[in-house]
């Protein structure tokens, strides 16, 4: 039987999640001064915690400075929710500003949402590539990582985009024959943290349609040893279309718990048509599609069994790549971030009630059965480059080197 919600949170227990990140040009704000006191967002449905001085905020500020009230509003609405923070990756040492980011999150008794993103060959080449040099170099990197948690509470998503790009083929043989090791070490340093919850990116639930083959993968990297697995990183696919797919995979791992990004997902993915029409080339319809919305906000109350919580993995507002006339993958783009916030969301928040499915065995894989699978009508995920498959290739975007924010227009 599930354990309650908020023993995880008050514990660290093992179900509790933690989520790090680390992402090709990382940009991680400064980071002086207390956590702002809780906002009207910010209450008891979200645990996690809000990060003062990202870059939303910040530029509600330049905003407010600048006479322009009505948008500084609408944009608190990515503002004032608690999205993760990527941690510091491609050669640099994590640990002064991760232990930064966790005391301040202990200090306003909330718990921090962290991403490791720096698995060598990160991102197959594409917007978001980089990573560790080597196996030497990661693990390094993991260890600095997690010394910079230590005791306190942390929810850490593994390396999105990994898995799902091993079982898509896009990784040479030497690379997947040594990353779903890397994954299970990642997951055993960072769990050994009493107060750090670990949950492994498995893509979404429009890339990878072997879910066999992605369980296998997500066995041998460890999950079982995590508090579960993440879905949707950084892509726009439905809660409900998450739910069923998220459902299936969980079944193949006897009742694995699992999270979701709802960051960007209010309206659905773009249709690869639509991407034609609105001067896309069909193939990269993840990449800073227009006329999407926010998703559901934080909260571990998700009305499902399964769901440990609604998070936002992707921070809105942060480029996916250099497409459609976007800055480099990670980068802050206001006027995007604008449009988001000011969209109506029109898909449904929460599915309806499930019907039961038989539980099948865990089915464990021993090779990579590289089964490439064509991404919807999409490059494989780039960026956080947490992405697609099937129907729409996903796409995580790491947060790139803190940049000042551009003049408003």
């Amino acid at each position: 039987m599930p354990r309650a919600h908020t023993a995880r949170f008050i514990t660290g227990a093992r179900r509790g999640a933690v989520l790090f990140a680390c992402a090709c040009g990382v940009c991680l704000p400064s980071w002086g001064g207390r956590a702002a006191a809780a906002s009207a967002t910010d209450g008891p449905d979200s645990p996690f915690w809000v990060e003062p001085t990202g870059r939303a905020a910040r530029q509600v500020r330049v905003w407010q400075e600048r006479g322009r009230e009505q948008d500084a509003a609408v944009l608190r609405r990515i503002a004032d929710q608690p999205t993760a923070v990527w941690m510091p990756g491609d050669g640099r040492d994590p640990k002064e500003q991760v232990e930064q980011v966790t005391r301040q999150a202990e200090q306003a008794d909330k718990v921090p949402l962290l991403v490791a993103y720096n698995i060598p060959h990160r991102d197959c080449g594409q917007y978001s590539s980089g990573g560790a040099k080597d196996a030497a170099h990661y693990r390094a990197w993991l260890d600095s990582a997690a010394a910079g948690i230590a005791e306190r509470r942390a929810w850490v998503v593994l390396e999105p985009d990994a898995i799902a790009q091993w079982a898509s083929g896009c990784v040479t043989p030497e690379v997947a024959k040594e990353r779903l090791g890397l994954l299970g070490e990642a997951v055993r340093k960072f769990k050994a943290n009493p107060g750090t919850s670990v949950y492994l990116d498995a893509g979404n639930s429009g890339w990878i349609s072997d879910q066999r083959l992605l369980a296998g993968a997500l066995e041998r990297a460890g999950v079982s040893q995590a508090d579960g697995f993440a879905l949707n990183v950084s892509n726009f696919h439905t809660t409900p279309a998450t739910r069923a797919y998220g459902d299936k995979l969980s079944d193949l791992l006897g009742g694995a718990r699992y999270i979701i990004d709802t960051s960007r997902n209010g309206n659905g993915p773009l249709p690869p048509e639509q991407d034609k029409a609105t001067g896309g080339n069909g193939a990269e319809s993840w990449c800073n599609p227009p006329g999407r919305a926010l998703g559901a906000a934080p909260t571990t109350h998700t009305g499902a069994a399964r769901v440990d919580a609604f998070v936002w993995v992707k921070r809105p507002g942060e480029s996916d790549g250099a497409c459609r006339g976007a800055p480099p993958a990670g980068h802050w783009w206001a006027d995007y971030a604008l449009k988001l916030a000011r969209t109506k969301p029109t898909a449904p928040a929460k599915p309806a009630a499930p019907q039961p499915v038989q539980v099948e065995k865990p089915v464990p894989v021993l090779k990579p059965v590289v089964q490439p699978v064509t991404p919807p009508a999409v490059l494989p995920p780039a960026a956080p480059a947490v992405t697609p498959a099937a129907p729409a290739a996903p796409h995580l975007t790491p947060q790139t080197p803190a940049a000042p924010l551009a003049p408003a227009k």
